[in-house]
């Protein structure tokens, strides 16, 4: 851990960005004030003028040489005591990241930002009214986001305003997601619910958990129909969605099309098959017989060493045996993933992934760049799982970029997570008209997810001040199992206040 010194005690959530902004250039380090065994001592300034303007200034000395900076930002109103705090975080954050940049030589391609929707600032400054020649001087002046990647989040904007026209009406609509926590085992990076199903199924928790569920969606399908709610889209994750057998996909697909007002209405539904080793013939049958075509067959990798090092039980040959598979049999709209810096691959061994992926030619292709997440396996045990440097990633995620260009794909939708290796993005990329709507709606915020099933997460976005307040049903089986019903009660009791709505007799 690297130990900073900063020269006065700053606010938490100050202190807390400033410690994302050091970590962006050291794995791990510690904000304090006053420690006499600092590696780095920064010094502070800070004042705000009656005319709103704002002023920051830093200095960080090493062995005799000297590092500063200054940076000044007028607004033209007060702002809330919440909107100050934002201006002050990211005026501070201004001058960290630039002494820090002249200290170690090491350029942030996007600046101070830290968060996960880079593209929604740039949707927030398009619905102000602002040009595009105006989005971008404040992000390169005040938020330091380098040329290449302002292109980016401009080129994802105005994609993603042709897939969904009305996309700053979509509020008022809901989209759904249904969280399925079952894998056939868990991969060592992941942290969303995965429970073997196998030991599940024999401890009766899987057909237990699928009851469950026929009654939360019968629930919610009541809500939305007494409120004619229109869906936009539903997503099924988890987990693996198609680890379940295949009359139970059946069954779930049956119950969801009768609870759901308007079926003929919903713009998109997608599965995730992400595990090929989950894929049969009798599932995609399934699919289609309630049309649904579009699924992830997600390969991660065309390694097989790898994917035995971060716990996939698959081959490559299984992924390409069931990408045909479910392509042959008329699965139209297929995305697969893959990961940038997972254990013992460089650029050897990415390009090698996306030859194979040449081959293929699915509709979207979404491009990760491995996040230590804080819960995952991978990160309790770091020493076990080597990967590839700083310069590696960004040289593969180059490689990517081009790849997609080369290959007839658009970026279409990014997020970025803490962690993340090389500072850098996901991306999805896809074929042109191929985007998933559900992809869009989730990153940009634009409405309410309503979150159903295992581990599944509500978002609440009040379709007038935008502002998002969660529920979470429980990860766990045996949990969810106990206490649906008393989620389905919680989440009725939040819809009907955040639309103002009764509940119908």
């Amino acid at each position: 851990m690297k130990k900073i010194e900063i020269n006065e005690v700053f606010k938490e959530d100050w202190n807390r960005v400033l410690n994302h902004i050091a970590n962006l250039f050291y794995e791990d380090s510690k904000i304090v004030v006053s420690a006499e065994d600092a590696e780095l001592s920064f010094r502070f300034q800070h004042s705000i003028d009656e005319d709103y303007t704002i002023h920051t200034a830093c200095n960080l000395t090493v062995d005799g040489q000297k590092y500063t900076s200054n940076y000044s930002i007028h607004y033209e109103t007060e702002g809330t005591e919440k909107e100050q705090g934002i201006r002050m975080k990211r005026a501070l954050s201004h001058v960290m990241l630039d002494v820090l940049e002249q200290f170690t030589g090491m350029i942030q391609q996007w600046g101070i930002l830290t968060g996960v929707r880079p593209t929604k600032l740039y949707h927030n400054y398009r619905k102000q009214g602002k040009s595009d020649e105006e989005i971008y001087a404040i992000l390169k002046k005040d938020f330091r986001i380098s040329d290449s990647k302002i292109a980016l989040m401009s080129e994802i904007v105005k994609r993603q305003l042709i897939t969904i026209p009305d996309l700053d009406e979509l509020g008022k609509e809901i989209s759904v997601y249904i969280g399925v926590p079952f894998c056939p085992t868990k991969c060592a990076y992941c942290t969303f619910p995965a429970y073997a199903i196998q030991s599940n199924r024999k401890a009766g928790r899987v057909e237990s958990f699928i009851d469950g569920l026929h009654i939360e969606i019968r629930a919610m399908g009541k809500w939305l129909k007494d409120n004619n709610m229109n869906i936009t889209s539903v997503y099924w994750g988890g987990g693996t969605p198609t680890s379940i057998e295949a009359d139970e996909m059946d069954a779930l697909y049956k119950t969801m099309f009768e609870a759901f007002p308007n079926p003929e209405k919903i713009r998109e539904i997608t599965v995730e098959a992400g595990r090929p080793d989950t894929i049969t013939p009798e599932k995609i049958e399934v699919l289609k017989k309630w049309g649904i075509d579009r699924i992830s067959v997600n390969p991660q990798s065309y390694t097989d060493e790898t994917l035995k090092a971060i716990g996939r039980h698959h081959t490559v040959q299984e992924t390409i045996e069931k990408f045909w598979l479910s392509r042959e049999s008329g699965m139209n709209n297929i995305n697969m993933d893959l990961i940038i810096g997972l254990p013992n691959e460089g650029i050897e061994e990415f390009q090698h992934s996306l030859d194979e992926s040449a081959k293929m030619q699915p509709e979207s292709l979404t491009v990760h760049t491995l996040s230590f997440k804080r819960a995952s396996e991978m990160t309790h045990n770091k020493d076990k799982y080597k990967v590839a440097d700083r310069d590696t990633v960004t040289k593969m995620m180059d490689m990517a970029s081009s790849w997609t260009k080369e290959n007839g794909y658009v970026p279409y939708y990014l997020y970025r997570q803490k962690n993340i290796l090389g500072n850098l993005e996901n991306v999805g990329y896809c074929k042109p008209s191929e985007e998933s709507i559900y992809n869009i709606v989730i990153m940009e915020e634009v409405q309410t997810i309503l979150g159903i099933g295992c581990g599944a997460s509500t978002k609440f976005v009040n379709p007038t001040s935008g502002k998002i307040t969660q529920f979470h049903n429980p990860k766990d089986p045996a949990a969810y199992i106990m206490t649906f019903e008393e989620a389905i009660e919680k989440k009725v009791e939040m819809l009907n206040e955040l639309y103002n709505t009764q509940v119908k007799q």
